[in-house]
């Protein structure tokens, strides 16, 4: 019988690899909590195309909830001034002077720098 390593890459070190992606983890740190080498997901990427992409995807996970929870506190009106100062310079930018809420309600920049005074 030919006998070899027997592989780390089992369903389990993939499940938890796909856990620390979720978190946002970076390549070293799922490889450590999974407890394999860099070498180990590389290659295992390598040789499934599919689950390097589904890696890049999972890495998105915090910034999509922390998106989402934004954008709800924003429409609920539990956003506080620099929040919605933020959000303005950050999706605003020079391009558009307002932000529309729903409900019809429209900060414009210098409104959301006089609530900040």
């Amino acid at each position: 019988m030919a006998g070899g390593r027997p592989t780390k890459m089992t369903d389990e070190t993939v499940r938890k690899l796909e856990e620390a992606f979720t978190m946002g983890c970076t390549d070293v740190e799922a490889c450590l909590y999974a407890g394999i080498s860099k070498p180990c997901l590389y290659d295992y990427c390598a040789a499934n195309p599919g689950f390097s992409d589904r890696k890049e995807m999972l890495k998105t996970n915090p910034a999509i909830k922390a998106r989402r929870l934004l954008f709800q506190s924003l429409e609920s009106g539990d956003a506080d001034a620099k929040t919605v100062q933020w959000v303005i310079e950050k999706y605003d930018g020079k391009a558009r002077q307002s932000l529309e809420l729903s409900g019809g309600l429209q900060i414009s920049h210098e409104d959301a720098l006089k609530e900040l005074e």
